[in-house]
């Protein structure tokens, strides 16, 4: 607790504590945007590494309990039918990380932002983009966006999400699937950024104590999510992911 003081005030480590519940229950009911709230909200009034640092324990336990939610088997199925978006995408987080204080952020958030805000748009507005014969190369470059992106910025949902849902996925294997690809992504980030020094002793504590609340945001979000139906779902998830395009476009344009 004396290390969490030292980093935040009272008042800091309260809203920290109130955006952590709000994105563990957007991710429990959609399955994505743990990231980008966390990164949107911390970062109004802690700099971009804490911010960054705070996201990575609670991103990788609530992934953990997503990819798992049907159990082992399940999660092992999902594994192999996206081995390849799973290991370009592996390979590309773990090469951006690295350079997570070098490269410039905004060029890619601008690339990502606007095709996830187009499509998203799109489908709300009844025009459907459908994906029915997916390619092992298409998945590799949605792959290898997603992990580029995610690397840099700890935002790594939105690329996944469009796809999956041009894929037309169920909403129980949607969520297991962003579940275990994500959980893969966040051991990644975690050991990327313990290599970069993002996670250090100073920031781990903070990290740490982001779990509680952002599991808690996790229950109340499956309860939702167990109650809605697959169209719901689906419009709920293009809700969150326009609002991921808007947001990824914002802090291109304001960096």
């Amino acid at each position: 607790m004396t290390e969490l003081f030292a980093l935040l005030s009272p008042a800091e480590l309260a809203a920290a504590f109130g955006i952590a519940l709000l994105a563990g229950t957007v991710k429990g009911l959609v399955g994505f945007a743990m990231p980008m709230i966390f990164i949107s909200g911390l970062s109004m009034f802690l700099a971009p590494d804490l911010a960054l640092a705070g996201l990575i324990l609670p991103t990788l336990v609530t992934n953990g309990m997503q990819a798992l939610r049907q159990g082992p088997g399940a999660a092992l199925a999902s594994i192999r039918k996206f081995r390849v978006f799973l290991l370009v995408g592996l390979v590309c987080l773990l090469l951006s990380a690295q350079m997570v204080r070098l490269l410039p952020q905004q060029a890619l958030l601008l690339v990502i932002g606007l095709p996830v805000t187009v499509f998203a748009c799109i489908q709300l507005m009844g025009k459907v983009f459908a994906i029915s014969n997916p390619s092992p190369r298409s998945e590799a470059m949605v792959g290898g966006i997603a992990g580029l992106i995610g690397g840099v910025s700890g935002v790594w949902g939105p690329p996944t999400v469009a796809y999956l849902t041009a894929l037309n996925t169920e909403k129980t294997e949607q969520i297991r699937v962003q579940g275990v690809i994500y959980g893969l992504g966040a051991v990644a980030l975690l050991v990327a950024h313990v290599g970069s020094g993002v996670i250090r002793a100073e920031t781990a504590p903070f990290s740490l104590a982001l779990i509680v609340p952002a599991v808690a945001g996790m229950w109340i979000g499956g309860q939702l999510h167990d109650r809605i139906d697959q169209v719901l779902f689906r419009r709920a998830t293009l809700v969150v992911l326009l609002i991921a395009g808007l947001n990824l476009l914002r802090r291109g344009l304001l960096m």
